[in-house]
């Protein structure tokens, strides 16, 4: 009876050691394609998926921080505007996604945020160096642009009590249909421009340093 036991103990015992190196075997083999991931394999990244519209910057002078690695410009840059792209999918840019005389983040997501590095006479109003977040109320010829002091929000939570200044620009139709919003900043002649672009509608911005 005591050998039949131990035979038992012996046979569950290697099938135990069998089943534990399988085991082993699978995490090894896991922890190995993790660390040496496959060229032609999905990855799903589960910290922060791909948003439809994407940030993007654009600085002036235009592509400052390739000038500045290159050691062309020794300078701080003047000026860049942080936002975010939404695009038309089909969509009509008026009434589907925009309201006139209604408040626009001008972008999505994050309220688009204009960086002076140095004061700038912008429409003919002095206005200080340092952070502003930018918003629009659409009129069918002009735009008001709207320099708010409050930055890092998001979405449509405009505080008016930190309203710096207001300009009014007009709108002109373009030749070519957007999909993507825009914003840029261009040069003409001895002023600087930030260009912005929606579907077939486009106004400019004039800065002056």
């Amino acid at each position: 009876m005591t050998g039949k036991i131990i035979k038992l103990l012996l046979v569950a015992s290697s099938i135990s050691l069998l089943f534990s190196c399988k085991e082993g075997s699978q995490y090894r083999r896991a922890d190995k394609e993790l660390s040496t991931p496959k060229t032609n394999k999905l990855v799903i990244n589960p910290f922060q998926p791909v948003d439809v519209s994407p940030m993007d910057m654009s600085y002036w002078p235009v592509d400052y921080p390739k000038l500045h690695m290159a050691g062309q410009v020794k300078t701080p840059p003047l000026a860049r505007v942080i936002y975010s792209r939404p695009q038309l999918q089909g969509r009509k840019m008026f009434p589907e996604i925009l309201q006139y005389e209604q408040l626009w983040r001008l972008g999505a997501n994050e309220a688009t945020e204009l960086q002076l590095f140095k004061d700038a006479e912008i429409e003919g109003q002095l206005i200080k160096a340092g952070r502003y977040t930018l918003y629009c109320i659409p009129h069918p010829d002009t735009w008001t642009i709207i320099f708010n002091t409050t930055t890092d929000t998001w979405g449509l939570r405009e505080e008016h009590a930190t309203d710096f200044t207001r300009v009014e620009v007009p709108v002109t139709k373009t030749a070519m249909e957007l999909e993507h919003f825009t914003m840029v900043f261009l040069e003409k002649e001895t002023l600087t421009e930030l260009f912005i672009g929606w579907s077939n509608l486009a106004t400019r911005i004039r800065f002056k340093f």
